[in-house]
């Protein structure tokens, strides 16, 4: 993997050991990955909710192919994923997502136990699931034996008895909307209520074009895989489309066999 963006001296320059600098073809370690994606550090007021969107998309737009991420992925794509959420607090996935990825518990990561215990943080971060109709099968392992609790994210007008049947598989009900569906506004806050502010989404599309409309996504880590799908999939945010298009600025660029993994923050 080497850096393609910021460019500065010490790009190409080999460490003190002698390991070659991030400019150069090496594999990097999960420590440098870790300081790479950091969180912001909180300022003097105290930790503030900050959402990240992990996303992949073909050349041709498409964020997956035959109705799952995993064939326009990577090796390294996949390392920074279980890097994202080892930084992480709570993930954020839309029901539909966890239902065709086959979402299972956040694990426990041996390399990230001391920083995740030094900032106070769970063995693993909770998956939250942001539903309305709670359609979800409440026997998978997601719910019945994850380390941390699974959150469901739904309106107040969520329907009792699925309410009931996801409490009773042991997940935690948050209310983050007036009507049966979510607010995004309601659900950053509500997270970071219960202590939940380095927040990570991993879409799908519809539940992360419903963020970059509210105006409450953060940061966009975008996996740009060097592959052409055609067909109809569909991009990494849907929904109707905003006003006016949001700015990003680039943060940082990554490389490693032809993958791009870039980091854009609001403007």
């Amino acid at each position: 993997m080497r850096r393609l963006f910021p460019v500065t001296d010490e790009t190409a320059a080999p460490a003190p050991d002698g390991t070659p600098g991030e400019g150069t073809g090496r594999e990097w370690t999960l420590a440098e990955l870790a300081a790479a994606y950091a969180y912001p550090e909180p300022g003097a007021a105290g930790p503030v909710p900050y959402l990240r969107a992990n996303m992949v998309s073909t050349l041709d737009g498409a964020a997956q192919h035959d109705g799952r991420s995993q064939p326009i992925s990577s090796a390294a794509d996949m390392r920074i994923f279980g890097t994202l959420r080892a930084l992480a607090d709570v993930v954020v996935v839309g029901a539909e997502t966890v239902r065709q990825e086959g979402y299972r518990p956040a694990r426990a990561r041996a390399e990230f136990a001391a920083s995740r215990e030094a900032a106070g943080q769970a063995p693993a971060p909770a998956i939250a699931v942001v539903t309305a109709g709670l359609d979800l099968d409440f026997s998978l392992p997601l719910f019945t034996s994850p380390l941390v609790p699974t959150l469901i994210l739904t309106g107040a007008a969520a329907a009792p008895d699925r309410v009931a049947a996801a409490e009773q598989a042991g997940a935690r009900v948050v209310t983050a909307g007036d009507g049966i569906g979510v607010d995004p506004a309601r659900a950053v806050a509500a997270l970071a209520g219960l202590g939940h502010t380095r927040l990570l989404t991993e879409g799908g599309p519809r539940l992360l074009g419903q963020m970059v409309a509210a105006g409450v996504l953060d940061e966009l880590c975008l996996t740009v895989s060097p592959m052409l799908t055609a067909g109809d999939a569909q991009r990494i945010a849907g929904g109707p489309a905003v006003t006016v298009p949001h700015r990003f600025t680039l943060l940082s660029m990554l490389e490693e066999d032809g993958f791009l993994f870039t980091r854009y923050r609001r403007s």
